[in-house]
């Protein structure tokens, strides 16, 4: 098979490089004590994922504390593109975090004091306006052809080293990170540092397919994996704040937990994959719909749902009022509802999920939910665990939870959990209540 030419990588820069500008912002944040070190967001060291997402190039505290909750200036780098001649800009909104001045310098070393139009902290798009005419600009690319292997490019400003190129692959498509479910970020292994956050990502046909967004590092620099906003979401949101001072997002209403093998042995499902619906919102659009606590996504409008993050991240390229259409498994089987997404701005009420365990090779001993429990758990049926031994014990069932559902199935008897158990063979999926959170909790039987 014959080799993939490199792209011109030079010819790229000569042509985009002068639409990649320089930010740099000043403002005030509250601080208590010690300044902050490293950038801001991330992953604490405890974490299961024992790394850091960090963003990088938001505004950085300098100067000795004063106290709690004392004014603390703070000033900042990062990087953006120009997206149109009149002077609209691309950029993260951590970039521009806490901002009470923001200054654009182009390449031929104009400067200009920006406009801040808009930020969208669920996507980190920032949208900026700068006063001038005829500027150089970007072509807009788009993510549907990119392959991992594929050969990108990045231009930014790094430590403040404006108009910095560094080149490497696609990785994967359609990552989700924590705390950034709207996002199914790009991941690539181009090296990008603080002062990148916010540049453009290029294909290998110079067009902008992403923004550089953040980093998977233990030590607050670059490691090897980055992460980058698909241009086409950015887009979506940048045409939403110009119109209206603010971008909207699509909700469906419902708390979802990822599919492992225990999950997928009881749910008969032939593999783990998709998003275990742990809990529907009361009215929301996912209950108009039809949906219940134990079914699992696993399409959105015939894209694969593969891990759990893969739901929010496909409904975030939507907007609210959008119709979509959802493959789930239901009672062993598929099964397709269709559902209108609401605005994740609405106020809603809390969700309501079942779930629960059995007795004998499942550990647990159980009796009836009492009226004065009910309405202090707000649940409408359910069993108390009353003792708890073996496997439920060892998955982290507790005496005083509530049993609502197994694999799915509401439970209100003890005969009802053991007719379920004794049908679960070796795995069974409990929906346990414990003060106001519903999780379902996955048993391997005795």
């Amino acid at each position: 098979m014959a080799a993939a030419p490199v792209p011109n990588f030079a010819a790229i820069t000569e042509r985009s490089g002068p639409a990649v500008v320089n930010i740099s912002v000043t403002g005030t944040r509250k601080a208590a004590g010690v300044p902050m070190q490293g950038a801001p967001g991330g992953v604490p060291d405890d974490d299961a994922f024992g790394e850091f997402f960090r963003r990088f190039g938001g505004p950085m505290p300098f100067g000795p504390g004063q106290g709690p909750q004392s004014e603390m200036p703070v000033r900042g780098h990062g990087s953006g593109f120009i997206i149109s001649k009149d002077g609209i800009i691309l950029t993260n909104a951590h970039v521009v975090k806490d901002s009470s001045e923001v200054t654009v310098k182009l390449t031929d070393r104009r400067e200009f004091r920006a406009k801040v139009l808009g930020v969208d902290p669920k996507t980190d798009v920032a949208v900026l306006k700068i006063e001038a005419k005829d500027l150089p600009t970007v072509q807009i690319g788009s993510t549907r052809d990119l392959k991992p292997g594929e050969w990108v490019l990045a231009i930014g400003s790094p430590f403040g080293f404006e108009n910095t190129v560094t080149a490497g692959v696609v990785s994967a498509k359609g990552r989700s990170l924590p705390d950034d479910g709207f996002v199914p970020f790009i991941q690539t292994d181009v090296a990008v540092n603080p002062g990148n956050s916010g540049g453009p990502l290029f294909n290998s046909r110079g067009e902008v397919v992403a923004i550089n967004s953040q980093i998977y590092t233990r030590t607050g620099g670059y490691q090897g994996v980055s992460f980058a906003i698909p241009i086409e979401l950015a887009v979506r949101v940048k045409d939403q704040i110009v119109a209206t001072g603010q971008a909207s997002h699509a909700r469906l209403g419902v708390s979802i937990q990822e599919v492992n093998q225990v999950f997928a042995d009881s749910f008969k499902l032939d593999k783990p994959e998709g998003a275990l619906v742990s809990g529907v919102e009361k009215g929301g659009p996912a209950d108009k719909a039809g949906l219940k606590t134990g079914d699992i996504v696993r399409k959105v409008d015939g894209q694969p749902v593969v891990s759990a993050g893969d739901l929010p991240a496909a409904l975030g390229m939507r907007s609210p009022g959008e119709k979509v259409e959802l493959e789930i498994w239901r009672d062993g089987k598929s099964t397709v509802v269709a559902a209108r997404l609401g605005n994740a701005g609405d106020r809603v009420a809390g969700a309501e999920p079942q779930a629960a365990p059995g007795q004998g090779k499942l550990g647990l001993a159980l009796r009836p939910l009492q009226p004065a429990e009910a309405a202090e758990s707000g649940a409408s049926h359910g069993l108390v665990v009353a003792q708890v031994s073996g496997p439920a014990a060892s998955a982290g069932v507790r005496p005083g939870d509530l049993l609502l559902a197994v694999n799915g199935k509401p439970v209100s008897t003890v005969d009802g959990v053991r007719d379920l158990i004794a049908k679960s063979g070796r795995s069974a999926a409990l929906l346990i209540q414990r003060g106001d959170d519903k999780i379902f909790v996955p048993v391997k039987l005795s």
